[in-house]
Parts: C-alpha cells; sequence; structure tokens
C-alpha cells in the first residue's frame, strides 16, 4: 500500500521558469559590468524600473488620507473596473451594454479567470496560440487541462510572421476554438499583425465560429493608446463574443502591485449579469477579492483629466526611448559591420526576436556576462546608453 510519504517522495521537480532561471544566473554572477536582457520589466535610461510620477503623487494623497482596509468586492473596484472599460472602449459604444470588466491580480490573474471560465463552459474547446508564444500561455492553459495547439507565427527564414501559414490554420480551426491572440507588441517576437491581418483574423473568426481570447499587455508602448487598441476595438464592436487579459503592469511601472483585469464581451447584453455571477463564483473559490492598492492608483489617475494626461506622457516617453534604442541597436551593429539586424526597428514593444541562436546565447553569458533567454528573445528596455556599447560589441564578437 502506498503511503502519504511514498506519494510525496513520488513527485517529480517541474522544470524552472526559463526567464526566471536567467535572472537567477545574472544574479550570482560577480561581474559588475553584467547585463540582463532577459528579464520581462521596462527600465529606463539608468537601468531602473521608474516609479512614474502620477503614481508617486497619488501614492502620497492615498497615504494621507488613511482609508480603512476593508475587502474590495469579489469583482473589484468599481471605478477601477469602469476606468479599464473606457481604456479598452475608447467612445462609448453599443458593445459597453454586452461587456463585463473584473479586477484581477495581473495580468496572468485575467489570463486565469478566463481559462477557468473557458474551461467550465466551453470544455471541449482546443486553445492555439501563437508560435512562438509567452511561456506562461501554454503552461496556463495546459494545467487547468485543456489541449493546447500552437498556430504558425513567426518565421525565422524571412524574420517575421508568416501571415499564409496562419490564416491557413485559423481557417481550418474547429468552431468553438480558442485562438489567443496578442493585441500589440508580440511576446516573444515584436512583430505585430497590421491593420488588414487584424480585419482578416476578424473575418476568420466569424466564419469558422472561433473564440477570440485577446492578451493586451503592453496597451501604449506600440504606438500610442488609441492606436494600439483599434484591432481589440474592432472585435469587440463586431459583435462577436470575446474574452480579454488586461495588464498595467508595464503602462503603470507597477509591477509589484499586480494590477489587471479580465472583460468578457457578451453576445448579448442580457447575458451580462449571468456571466457576471458565475465570474464573481470563480474568484471567491480562488483568491477572493482583488487587492486595492494600485487599483486605487490606476483609479485616481485616469479618472482625473490632468493626471491622466501626465499618464499618457510619461507612457509616451517610456514608448519613444524604446524606439530610440531600437534604432540605436540598429546603428551600432551597422558600424560594427554586422548587417542583418535592420528587422529590429520593424518589431514593436520591450522584446526583440534577436535571431541570436542558443550557442550565441551562451557565449554572450559566459565570455562576456551577457544574458538573454535561450530563444535569443532580447529586452529592448534592459539596453541603454551605459551598456549597448558593450552588448552590441559582445554580440558582433
Amino acid at each position: 500500500m502506498k503511503t502519504i510519504s511514498d506519494t510525496f517522495a513520488s513527485i517529480q521537480p517541474r522544470p524552472g521558469d526559463p526567464i526566471l532561471g536567467v535572472t537567477e544566473a545574472f544574479l550570482r554572477d560577480p561581474n559588475p559590468n553584467k547585463v540582463n536582457l532577459g528579464v520581462g520589466i521596462y527600465q529606463d535610461g539608468n537601468g531602473k524600473v521608474p516609479v512614474l510620477e502620477v503614481v508617486a503623487e497619488v501614492e502620497k494623497r492615498l497615504a494621507a488620507g488613511s482609508a480603512p482596509k476593508s475587502y474590495l468586492p469579489i469583482d473589484g473596484l468599481a471605478t477601477f473596473n469602469n476606468a479599464i472599460q473606457s481604456l479598452l472602449l475608447g467612445t462609448r459604444t453599443e458593445a459597453a451594454d454586452r461587456m463585463i470588466t473584473v479586477q484581477a491580480p495581473g495580468g496572468t490573474g485575467g489570463l486565469r479567470i478566463g481559462a477557468e471560465f473557458l474551461r467550465r463552459f466551453f470544455p471541449d474547446s482546443e486553445v492555439w496560440i501563437s508560435n512562438p508564444s509567452w511561456e506562461n500561455h501554454q503552461a496556463l492553459f495546459e494545467m487547468i487541462g485543456a489541449k493546447v495547439n500552437l498556430y504558425p507565427y513567426y518565421d525565422a527564414e524571412i524574420k517575421g510572421i508568416n501571415r499564409p501559414a496562419m490564416f491557413e490554420a485559423f481557417s481550418k480551426a474547429k468552431p468553438g476554438t480558442v485562438v489567443l491572440l496578442h493585441a500589440c507588441c508580440h511576446n516573444p517576437t515584436g512583430f505585430d499583425l497590421n491593420a488588414t491581418d487584424w480585419a482578416r483574423v476578424l473575418e476568420i473568426v466569424h466564419e469558422r465560429e472561433l473564440i477570440p481570447f485577446i492578451d493586451f499587455a503592453y496597451h501604449g508602448f506600440n504606438q500610442g493608446l488609441e492606436e494600439d487598441a483599434a484591432p481589440l476595438r474592432s472585435f469587440i464592436n463586431s459583435g462577436w463574443p470575446c474574452l480579454i487579459a488586461y495588464s498595467l503592469s508595464k503602462s503603470f511601472a507597477m509591477y509589484q502591485e499586480r494590477v489587471g483585469a479580465f472583460s468578457i464581451v457578451c453576445p448579448k447584453a442580457d447575458d451580462r449579469s449571468r456571466v457576471l455571477s458565475q465570474l464573481k463564483a470563480m474568484i471567491r473559490v480562488n483568491y477572493s477579492n482583488p487587492p486595492a492598492h494600485g487599483a486605487k492608483i490606476v483609479s485616481e489617475v485616469l479618472s482625473s483629466t490632468e493626471l491622466r494626461a501626465r499618464w499618457e506622457s510619461e507612457l509616451s516617453g517610456m514608448r519613444e526611448r524604446l524606439k530610440r534604442m531600437r534604432k540605436l541597436f540598429v546603428d551600432k551593429m551597422t558600424t560594427l559591420q554586422i548587417p542583418g539586424f535592420e528587422f529590429v526597428t520593424q518589431q514593436n514593444g520591450m522584446f526583440s526576436y534577436s535571431g541570436l541562436s542558443a550557442t550565441v546565447v551562451e557565449r554572450l553569458a559566459l565570455e562576456h556576462s551577457i544574458y538573454l533567454i535561450r530563444s535569443g528573445r532580447l529586452c529592448v528596455a534592459a539596453l541603454n546608453e551605459q551598456n549597448i556599447e558593450r552588448v552590441c560589441a559582445a554580440i558582433a564578437k
């Protein structure tokens, strides 16, 4: 008879997170000039995670207020949820009457709420994610028992998106298939669909009766708040149901506060109350109710015309710095007579699929204390004027 001790002894370790593993190796390295290009957070020109001025100001206000710290409602802070809907929708449309938004512990929490909803009400649906995608996408859906397939996306030969293969895969998907899409700043490749691509994806979603699940983690890091939300709004306003996981970790530089949301756009307005009741029941038995601090900051900023304008200005500064680092990287590599990196300026957001092989990545770490994950994904936000010369010289060598 197998004992409890036998069961514990038989538990096998799971592989560590590849990104966190790189960070651990980086922290062990004694080299004072080491560079971590595997990290997935925004850093300023000094290599530090910034504290946005509007965030610091609102935090002071909240601290001075000494409000009671009672539980939030299960679905979160109402003013926060309304503010997120405004960010997603822009001008209020008919879709607002079909839309539900609940606060979530980060974008990952939003993904998990959506995954639980799909497992309960669409248990036979397969989930398709891009090849490649953020590592946690596959792990998260497999953890709830979903079958995960990969659809073609990045083509290493052309260093871009394999559009024909992607559209063909979508066109063959079974009705009810969940298609996970990156709203902008695709992680890890940095290559985004254009307006024509999005129109074709939406057309196929309708034709094949697919369920779009849109991960919106980098709002404002591509072209701007309005431009980045345009593809999502085409789905929301199409009348077709869709799921949205939303993160504010990057756009507010508040990673440890775990501020996110999950939204569902229902087919009909009278679906909302029933769906919301189910979401609240799932949340209740999971984390019961979300944290308040980060949500209050976001709510304060987005509800003030003056604070929101300042936030958008700071967000624009982060976005423009990323674009500047991309151009500087390509210019440096060109100066070093290493061609073929021009595609980096065609990518968007915090990451670049650099094209560097696993062997090169290993040598960069061992010989130069420069760390990337094995796929060659490079965090553009970790580049700055102080380290880019050394990084480019190491890659060239």
